[in-house]
């Protein structure tokens, strides 16, 4: 190639060099300029349904384009999150996960997906605490009563959860597993007949969502004795935690989170993320959230990206230490 050739060529790639950092810019500041998909794990008028349809009419009107949710369930939430796994990384496709479907799912399941490197993090979005709570019958009233009436009498108490696998039988594990006590698993089809049977007194104890369970406790059908996250939840102030009962450093929340497909822009994620940290801090959003037993809980992708792979390395030990194999 003669230099006159080789002078034309250089000066051709600057300037497409120049033209592709002009371009891109322009690009991210219109995204987004269609609609986006909102990928639910679970079905309308549900407890993730429900949080998210708070904050996504917000989002919607920031971002100047509607949201569209396409509620995908089944699995605990593995179906929603195959689907935006192999969706094209533009932005367009969202999906809300929960800690089950994301960093407990891989030591339960056999997935199409890798939960940790398929999806790009955008943020947490609510953590709600699950509550505690034991038939009136049960002569306890705090947590160190439980540890050691269980101790006392190993394998002649009994908790309910919403199936294996569940939320619900993930943190009884945990906390057999730090309390040191032998309760024994009864899995029902769902929270909903656990606790019915929690009340007719048919089961002695049960970890629940803090809304689910706060009418009943306030009309004395059942006993509640602590909440599971580091701090006292919001909706009820008065009850002890976990940590605070003896068993510092307890924690366990099952949190929501927004994620996008794997090598979706990072323009794209910083946006989504602005807007919803934004939205999470408007006090009439953060009340509705908590008054469905939820704590706003905004921050960074690299936040998430690292509360995940904490999160994913305790569920492993735990499902394999309590011997945990799905049905």
């Amino acid at each position: 190639m003669n230099r006159s050739l080789l002078h034309v060529t250089s000066r051709v790639a600057t300037a497409a060099t120049v033209l592709l950092f002009t371009v891109n810019p322009t690009i991210a500041q219109t995204y987004p300029d269609k609609p986006i998909r909102m990928v639910l794990p679970f079905p309308p008028g549900g407890g993730t349904d429900s949080l998210a349809r708070v904050i996504l009419p917000k989002m919607s009107q920031t971002l100047g384009q509607p949201i569209v949710i396409d509620n995908r369930p089944g699995a605990g939430g593995i179906v929603a999150a195959e689907i935006v796994a192999k969706s094209a990384p533009d932005g367009y496709t969202l999906f809300m996960g929960s800690s089950t479907g994301i960093t407990a799912a891989p030591s339960l399941y056999k997935l199409a997906y890798d939960p940790i490197k398929d999806f790009a993090p955008i943020t947490q979005f609510a953590t709600a605490s699950f509550i505690l709570t034991v038939h009136p019958s049960l002569p306890v009233t705090t947590i160190s009563q439980l540890v050691a009436l269980a101790r006392a009498k190993p394998g002649s108490l009994n908790y309910a959860s919403g199936g294996i696998g569940s939320p619900l039988h993930l943190s009884a594990e945990l906390f057999k597993s730090r309390a040191g006590i032998n309760i024994v698993h009864v899995p029902y089809k769902g929270g909903a007949p656990a606790l019915t049977d929690l009340i007719g007194g048919q089961i002695q104890l049960l970890w629940l969502s803090i809304p689910s369970v706060l009418p009943h406790v306030k009309a004395g059908r059942i006993r509640a004795i602590a909440v599971s996250t580091q701090k006292r939840s919001a909706s009820v102030p008065e009850v002890p935690t976990v940590a605070e009962s003896g068993y510092p450093g307890f924690d366990y929340a099952n949190w929501n989170a927004f994620f996008a497909p794997a090598k979706t822009p990072p323009a794209h994620i910083r946006k989504i993320n602005g807007q919803i940290v934004k939205a999470l801090n408007v006090p009439d959003i953060a009340q509705r959230l908590i008054a469905q037993g939820a704590d706003p809980a905004p921050g960074s992708p690299e936040d998430l990206a690292r509360y995940m792979r904490v999160d994913h390395e305790r569920w492993k030990k735990v499902i394999s230490s309590a011997g945990i194999r799905p049905q």
